[in-house]
């Protein structure tokens, strides 16, 4: 709920909440388990794809990981990762040069991880929050990478299953 009193003499309230309701509604938004993330695993499942979630030894720690096809799925936000479509375009008006730098650094972060594991000879699919709406160009983006044959395991020149 909104804090009806006024802010202190001299100082101007930039914020539609109070500091305890702002820190409430920040503490609740989910990195990993997400709306988008979850159709996205529903959806590969159903495909007959079987994964791992957050792999921490991958850069990244991407939110969907097929190993033996090597493949790592990003499920990004398109707010938090700067998308270029309506909502990711879209800089909140109080403490603009705060999110500007926080997007920032969230897209500098991917490119690293994606440059890292693309290095280490990992497919790297990144999934944003509005394509996950598409329903019928998700599955058959997806249908896509699990036809790719697996991965070939090192030394032993024999397809891992």
């Amino acid at each position: 709920m909104n804090d009806p009193s006024p802010p202190p003499r001299g100082e101007e309230r930039t914020d539609v909440y109070g500091p305890e309701k702002r820190s409430a509604v920040m503490r609740r938004v989910k990195s990993t388990g997400t709306t988008p993330e979850l159709a996205v695993r529903r959806l590969i499942w159903s495909l007959g794809g079987r994964y791992r979630l957050n792999r921490k030894d991958l850069p990244g720690k991407p939110d969907i990981v097929l190993a033996g096809r090597r493949l790592a799925i990003f499920v990004h936000g398109c707010f938090w990762h700067g998308h270029d479509c309506a909502r990711g375009a879209r800089v909140p008006k109080t403490n603009r040069d705060y999110w500007l730098s926080k997007v920032a650094r969230n897209k500098a972060r991917d490119a690293a991880a994606r440059e890292a594991l693309t290095d280490a000879k990992w497919r790297v699919e990144i999934i944003w929050e509005c394509q996950v709406k598409d329903a019928p160009a998700l599955a058959a983006r997806a249908a896509g990478w699990l036809k790719a044959p697996p991965a070939i395991s090192a030394g032993t020149g024999r397809r891992r299953s």
